[in-house]
């Protein structure tokens, strides 16, 4: 066969590991493999190049996409559901590869139903993607964010400071409460549990009162406070409908340090997160995500996703992956309060 395969959405730690394991494996079970640049983008444009074993050489630890990506959504092109099926057919392609998170997937999903000869795999840092235990990229960004919130901690310690730290995540707290906890945050604020100011406010003062001269407060991008609204730096939508988020850190420090005195100062790590390295975890579990997308498509399995279920790799179906996103559960969050003070 002729497997195309892309990545789309937001870029992450080990889309180039999927990419070199889909092609060495379709490539050792005679098959050739092209790789669509910039995702659904390149499907719509006929965009396409041979990937080979020495194109893939060498990538493995790279961060990013060596095909690119975009947040093109086929459905809100002209006539994208048909031109994306005859596209993929005039490029001479017996199956497609998706790789990318809820956006890219539920797109592959609609695709499948349509007829297309589609595979998925599970990319997202922000871990909220059902069907599976893990994505690829959440590690690293943990680890990245874990990395941020220590150091802080030094320079909170050293100015007697409040430090608020925003990570990412619109729907899912998974980040946040990750990090957070492993980076000893007095406080993490999450989507899933909409936050009284005034209550952080009091923790913070109960805090210091026992003679604590800073704290970290962890945050994720889409956390809520209870009285309020999503806090958006622009009402302009992607194609795929989300707003941008971004700037709860930036308020929620002003309020603390208005509130209690304390002076406060805002973090954002933003795409330093996406960027970089990939952990060895996350190159491992990429990779094996990416022989398990190559070994549907050579056994003519379709509709499907690569899922980690405990410690095997799975196959399971591309609308249980899509569906429902996967938020941070009132035990997890429980673990997390025993440390809030």
């Amino acid at each position: 066969m002729k497997i195309g395969i892309l990545t789309g959405g937001g870029d992450c730690p080990g889309l180039n590991a999927v990419i070199r394991a889909v092609v060495r494996k379709s490539i050792a079970s005679g098959h050739q493999v092209y790789g669509i640049k910039k995702g659904w983008r390149g499907l719509m444009d006929k965009d396409f190049v041979e990937l080979t074993i020495d194109s893939v050489s060498g990538i493995l630890h790279r961060g990013g996409t060596i095909l690119g990506s975009s947040r093109t959504n086929v459905y809100k092109e002209k006539d994208g559901e048909a031109r994306a099926i005859q596209n993929l057919k005039d490029m001479g392609l017996d199956a497609l590869v998706a790789i990318g998170g809820e956006d890219t997937l539920g797109v592959a999903a609609k695709l499948f139903k349509s007829g297309l000869k589609v595979v998925g795999v599970p990319k997202t840092i922000d871990n909220d993607l059902n069907a599976t235990d893990y994505t690829f990229g959440f590690d690293t960004a943990v680890n990245v964010a874990t990395e941020a919130i220590d150091r802080i901690h030094t320079t909170a310690e050293s100015h007697n400071r409040v430090m608020v730290v925003e990570v990412m995540g619109r729907h899912a707290g998974w980040i946040a409460i990750h990090s957070g906890m492993a980076g000893g945050a007095d406080i993490i604020l999450i989507p899933e549990k909409p936050f009284d100011i005034e209550e952080v406010c009091d923790l913070l003062k109960q805090r210091h009162g026992r003679g604590k001269s800073f704290s970290i407060v962890c945050v994720a991008e889409g956390a809520t406070p209870k009285e309020g609204s999503l806090v958006l730096q622009s009402l302009e939508k992607d194609s795929f409908g989300h707003v941008m988020l971004g700037g709860i850190g930036n308020i929620i420090a002003e309020e603390i340090e208005k509130r209690t005195g304390y002076e406060t100062r805002a973090t954002v790590l933003g795409h330093i997160q996406r960027g970089g390295s990939p952990t060895a975890y996350d190159r491992v579990l990429a990779t094996r995500f990416g022989v398990k997308a190559a070994e549907l498509v050579h056994d003519g399995n379709f509709g499907k996703m690569a899922a980690l279920k405990g410690e095997k790799i799975i196959a399971v179906n591309l609308d249980d992956a899509v569906g429902v996103l996967k938020t941070v559960d009132d035990e997890f969050y429980e673990v997390a309060q025993t440390f809030f003070g």
